[in-house]
């Protein structure tokens, strides 16, 4: 199976640092038509599973196939809604609970649109982009991440 090359990449070795969410705020500073932001930080969770905490999660990925769906879930939500521009990354290796793992920004000339766009954009994420988590425990024991 072959995929066309998408021009964006979507993927972060490791956590997604604070400074990089920052600095994609502050790139549109310049753009003077858009009149809201709306992100969304997927964060990396300390779950209780048969009684031991998560420590991290190690996420993989088919990463040919998941940037053609990160591509095309980006064209989907502008065909969609009236949006300025959007940025979506996902971590890949290992995020620590706390961490970001996921990073979705939207903007646009109005509110209300962000706020449609980010739950139609991480909805997708979680549904159709082959990204795959082992939650790895303090024991060094691991199950794989179920989707939900």
């Amino acid at each position: 199976m072959s995929f066309d090359k998408p021009k964006k990449k979507s993927f972060i070795t490791g956590p997604i640092p604070a400074i990089f969410i920052s600095e994609a705020i502050a790139k549109h500073q310049s753009k003077t038509t858009i009149g809201a932001h709306s992100i969304f930080l997927g964060q990396v969770r300390a779950d209780l599973i048969d009684g031991k905490a998560v420590a991290a999660i190690d996420y993989s990925a088919y990463e040919e196939m998941a940037d053609k769906c990160f591509h095309d879930i980006r064209e989907a939500a502008f065909a969609k809604y009236e949006l300025s521009c959007l940025h979506l990354y996902h971590s890949l290796g290992l995020v620590k609970t706390g961490e970001v793992c996921l990073f979705v920004f939207v903007s646009a000339p109005h509110r209300k649109v962000v706020f449609q766009a980010v739950e139609f954009l991480v909805e997708e994420i979680k549904s159709k982009v082959p990204i795959y988590g082992k939650e790895m425990f303090k024991d060094e024991t691991y199950t794989w991440k179920k989707h939900t």
